[in-house]
């Protein structure tokens, strides 16, 4: 499965799995429609499976692809599960974290913002792949994409309260805390994806440590379009192909 040597992978020899960079816009309210329609049928090729792209809404809903769903009818969800080889997940993103999710049986992926993260989006996913493959948490790899990163993510109490964490003047762990004047913390997505999944009983994890916002040349970020940078999603996909 040759694929754009710029894209991140996750080391999974039995599946098809990668997240984009930016160049390869993959959503359709970002871009020219011709363009994102030529780059989805170019994951499917690569993919070996027909990807469904879900109506994105930071939440915690989890669905199981199906067969007649496409771009136009695709469900309000944020986390999919596939046990069709026909059929991959594809998670847009351009600064939330994309995760996905492998077992024996089936793979997943999760649009995993701070609300969807705070809300169970990561625990709900690994329950559902669990039931669907056959499998226990123990089974599943998680690979973690970009995301924004600790030293660019500032947030305010009400993200570190959504946590079960009290807004204290100090370090906890997942935020840093920065008079700004303001009580403000830097808040790290991704190792609080790694704990999620770890209390859901995933240990096999690996990917994280890119920057979508400072890292510019090589990402879309959802925040540096106000900056003059390209809008543009990426595109994070997991196929039971090999």
């Amino acid at each position: 499965m040759p694929v754009d040597a710029n894209w991140l992978r996750p080391d999974w020899p039995d599946r098809r799995a990668f997240m984009t960079t930016r160049g390869f816009n993959c959503g359709r309210k970002s871009g020219d429609a011709d363009e994102v329609r030529a780059h989805r049928a170019e994951l499917q090729r690569l993919l070996g499976a027909r990807p469904i792209f879900l109506d994105q809404v930071h939440g915690a809903d989890v669905v199981r692809l199906q067969r007649d769903w496409h771009d136009d009818n695709a469900p309000s969800a944020d986390a999919a599960v596939s046990t069709d080889p026909e059929l991959a997940v594809a998670i847009l993103v351009a600064d939330c974290l994309p995760v996905l999710l492998s077992a024996p049986g089936g793979v997943a992926g999760a649009h995993a913002g701070w609300r969807g993260l705070a809300a169970g989006v990561l625990e709900r996913t690994v329950a559902a792949l669990c039931d669907a493959s056959g499998c226990a948490p123990r089974d599943v790899q998680a690979w973690l994409g970009a995301c924004i990163g600790p030293e660019a993510f500032e947030v305010g109490p009400e993200v570190v309260t959504a946590f079960g964490r009290e807004p204290m003047a100090h370090d906890q762990p997942g935020f840093l805390y920065r008079p700004n004047p303001q009580p403000r913390w830097r808040a790290d997505l991704t190792l609080l994806a790694r704990e999620r999944l770890m209390a859901a009983g995933v240990t096999r994890i690996s990917g994280g440590g890119w920057c979508t916002l400072t890292d510019d040349s090589r990402f879309f970020s959802f925040r540096g379009e106000s900056l003059g940078r390209p809008r543009g999603r990426m595109a994070a996909c997991v196929s039971l192909g090999r």
